[in-house]
């Protein structure tokens, strides 16, 4: 899927990938559509597991926020492979069988934002008085549109051009004591 957009991708290719035969596909899934809607329906739930190990790998709640953003930047290691990101998002959008994974995981998404950002509250990271349900949805905002601007720029990398977005969405809330620390070599 990373390098086929959706009218490209066969189930010869997907069952070379996964070293078995485009019948054996056929025998567990029926057809291409309902293997990709199972894949959407296991994607639905992934969230929560990814923000956990991102929670595990860092070392702050703000560590995990950029984290995440990085990984979402991931989706555009080149223009190619957003656009056809993009491709597999225009299914979701249209496509009601895809939506229902997509906003479920949006919302789990979400949440888990909102997690992180009142654990970088709890913690000294962001300032009180910080709105968690406010900050979530504008980090992901950032996060999706950063990814867009960048598709039209192609300035840089697009995980430097979200970094620099979630960032600039951050400085407001992060604490006086973290920018001190932010600005020593």
């Amino acid at each position: 899927m990373e390098s086929r957009g959706p009218h490209e991708l066969t189930l010869a290719d997907i069952a070379a990938e996964a070293g078995v035969t485009a019948g054996r596909l056929v025998q567990r899934f029926g057809g291409k559509r309902d293997l990709l809607l199972a894949l959407s329906s296991r994607f639905a739930g992934s969230a929560p597991t990814l923000f956990a190990a991102l929670r595990d790998a860092h070392h702050s709640p703000l560590a995990a926020i950029h984290a995440y953003a990085a990984c979402m930047a991931g989706l555009a290691r080149s223009a190619p492979a957003l656009a056809r990101n993009l491709a597999y998002l225009h299914v979701d959008l249209t496509d009601d069988d895809f939506r229902r994974p997509l906003v479920q995981n949006a919302r789990d998404t979400r949440r888990e934002l909102e997690r992180l950002v009142r654990a970088a509250v709890a913690a000294g990271e962001l300032a009180r008085g910080t709105p968690p349900g406010r900050l979530a949805r504008a980090i992901e905002t950032a996060v999706s549109g950063s990814l867009m601007t960048w598709a039209c720029y192609q300035a840089g990398s697009a995980a430097a051009w979200v970094r620099h977005d979630v960032a600039t969405v951050l400085a407001p809330y992060v604490t006086p004591r973290l920018r001190r620390s932010a600005r020593r070599p």
